[in-house]
């Protein structure tokens, strides 16, 4: 893969042979994000898991300590008191039939959906058409429940969800360039912690082989995992 000028410049600043501590890994990528926007910063985790396996098919959500920088735009799929619960608490957009038909024909302007368990039957007939997308409600993430006043201010409050990829390898986002050195360690470790919590027990062997974190077109920095355990 072609890289730009920029991109080697920055990634001239990386020993790419070396695991950095977590603090000098996140001040790395601070530094060396080169783009003129507030890049995303992501944390990159390869685990020796089999997806294939069901109890190794890793999928879930966790709320970051400080956010990732970005408010979602949350629609909630209730009718009655659930819906007003739904307004409430902020959601941008709530409805029943009428707005699952709005989706049907194409109408996609929110970043997350929240639906109570009664509506997942009338939602089912738009699984092809919000799963590939991953916008599809799931009761793993938090967002298949009758706490849709809960389930909007955690997301709307720096929500993640996660899941593992088809090689192993789970990528979540753990904030912006802007944030300090402090909020993105204790991010990663938040995220770290929780994998952790959640190892599979039929794992054998060395469970994360290398995590990296990045900012948007950057250059990945590798952590010393040693580090994220103090």
């Amino acid at each position: 893969m072609k890289r730009g000028k920029k991109y080697l410049e920055a990634a001239k600043l990386i020993d790419r042979t070396k695991n950095y501590a977590v603090d000098e890994a996140v001040a790395l990528v601070k530094k060396t994000s080169f783009v003129k926007f507030d890049a995303t910063v992501e944390a990159a985790f390869r685990l020796n898991l089999d997806p294939r396996k069901a109890e190794q098919n890793l999928r879930g959500a966790i709320v970051l300590p400080h956010g990732t920088g970005k408010v979602s735009r949350v629609v909630v799929i209730a009718q009655g008191e659930k819906a007003k619960e739904a307004q409430a608490a902020g959601a941008d957009h709530v409805g029943a039939q009428e707005l699952i038909q709005q989706i049907a024909g194409g109408w996609f302007d929110f970043d997350v959906m929240v639906a109570t368990p009664d509506m997942m039957g009338q939602l089912g007939k738009l699984g092809r058409i919000l799963g590939p997308k991953g916008l599809m409600p799931n009761p793993k993430t938090g967002t298949v429940t009758m706490d849709v006043a809960k389930a909007v201010s955690e997301i709307k409050n720096g929500k993640i969800e996660y899941r593992v990829d088809k090689v192993g390898n789970i990528h979540a986002p753990i904030g912006r360039v802007s944030f300090t050195e402090a909020q993105l360690k204790d991010n990663v470790k938040t995220l770290y912690d929780q994998l952790n919590r959640i190892k599979p027990t039929t794992v054998k062997g060395t469970y994360m082989k290398n995590i990296t974190v990045s900012s948007s077109m950057g250059p990945g920095v590798r952590i010393d995992e040693s580090s994220l355990r103090a």
